[in-house]
């Protein structure tokens, strides 16, 4: 729906009581409709750019398919859940998945995926870069069987990314090709891209096997399925934020390779496991670094000393954590940086209780000490993940 009685559908809801309208206010199905497409917004704080978003689907694919919009929405602090629930009041096309404690583009996806009957889904941005007009061609391909799913690309030929101004990340799709074809299997242009379509049936066959961690769920899909899908790219001329900023930041590459670990590594040690104890690893390094520096200022009061080089490990380990292991669930302001802080150092302060014990009895038992040690570190890292995966990062 474009406009309500020439008003857009925001300016209906601020001035219309909803016991004034009348049924033809409000869009309706036709008769004997078939739903064919999901649209999949993943979003977060997004609230301004989801009507004009929703007028633009409807002018791109007009008559030629029936779609739904399903926004999945990660607790955005400016009410675009709200936002959402008011466009569907008016254009039961509207749907929306409000998610508390969970986030992710990636996770968003599958959770969509899996909320329609539509036949077809699609993965769009909310933020107006992805063109809409692509959308009933790549519907058509797929009908027509000419490829397995289609992919938006911002640098097949044709595309443009003029208005990005972003050269840092072309230059980092450049590696990012070559990793994921050979992951992959596919020849892509794009394979970082978040605008795609594909069969619904597929993408749930799918589901299962994802990882569901970061933003890449393109890269997941296609490194998932056991043959090649094969891909038809549609060239994109990628447009600037409509409002509001970027969720991507520098951690893009490390998340792409995240991605790829994941698939090829993943099922021997978990990813977060070991993003985790390569964190670990460093606070390690930082710790000792650390400790040499203060006994070389405080002298020989060694307790003084690993208490500090402790001190700020930990803290080292907790922004690196908060930042790359658990980017998808990134804790942020002051309150909740403070609060996962504090619970961070406690988890660790029960980690290592765990790891001296462990530690100890097993050298007591006769085990030579630098086995005794590797056993108490494995240990605590273990204990470590475990509880600041459910009280540090995750609520539930």
């Amino acid at each position: 729906m474009v406009h309500l009685g020439g008003m857009d559908n925001a300016a209906f809801l601020r001035s219309t009581s909803f016991d004034d309208y009348e049924p033809a206010d409000v869009w309706t199905a036709p008769a004997a409709m078939t739903l064919d497409l999901a649209i999949i917004l993943p979003t977060l704080n997004e609230r301004g750019n989801l009507g004009p978003l929703v007028e633009r689907i409807d002018r791109a694919i007009g008559t030629a398919a029936v779609w739904e919009v399903i926004i999945v929405d990660d607790n955005s602090r400016d009410g675009t859940a709200d936002e959402a629930r008011a466009l569907a009041l008016v254009d039961p096309r509207v749907r929306v998945i409000q998610r508390i404690g969970r986030r992710g583009l990636a996770s968003a996806a599958i959770e969509g995926f899996c909320a329609t009957a539509a036949p077809y889904v699609a993965v769009m941005d909310a933020d107006h870069q992805h063109d809409p007009a692509l959308l009933p061609g790549m519907l058509t391909a797929l009908k027509a069987g000419e490829a397995e799913i289609c992919v938006a690309s911002r640098f097949a030929e044709g595309a443009s990314t003029a208005e990005w101004a972003a050269p840092e990340r072309e230059k980092l799709s450049t590696y990012a090709n070559a990793l994921a074809r050979k992951i992959t299997g596919v020849e892509l242009t794009d394979p970082m891209s978040g605008y795609f379509m594909l069969p619904a049936t597929t993408a749930r066959q799918l589901v299962p096997r994802l990882s569901g961690i970061g933003f890449k769920i393109l890269l997941d899909l296609l490194a998932t399925t056991e043959t090649p899908m094969t891909v038809k790219e549609f060239p994109l001329n990628f447009a600037a934020r409509r409002e509001g900023e970027s969720k991507l930041d520098r951690a893009i590459l490390f998340d792409f390779l995240a991605g790829l670990y994941d698939k090829t590594f993943g099922k021997v040690i978990p990813t977060r496991f070991a993003l985790f104890g390569t964190v670990g690893a460093l606070g390690v390094v930082v710790h000792f670094m650390v400790l040499t520096s203060l006994l070389f200022l405080v002298g020989h009061h060694f307790t003084l000393a690993q208490t500090g080089a402790v001190l700020v490990a930990m803290s080292f380990n907790f922004w690196l954590n908060n930042y790359l292991t658990y980017r998808d669930k990134r804790l942020t302001g002051a309150m909740a940086l403070l609060r996962g802080w504090l619970g961070f150092i406690a988890t660790c302060a029960i980690g290592g209780f765990a790891n001296v014990a462990i530690a100890t009895f097993l050298e007591q038992q006769g085990v030579f000490w630098a086995v005794a040690a590797l056993a108490g570190i494995v240990v605590g890292s273990v204990w470590n993940y475990a509880l600041s995966s459910r009280f540090v990062w995750g609520r539930f």
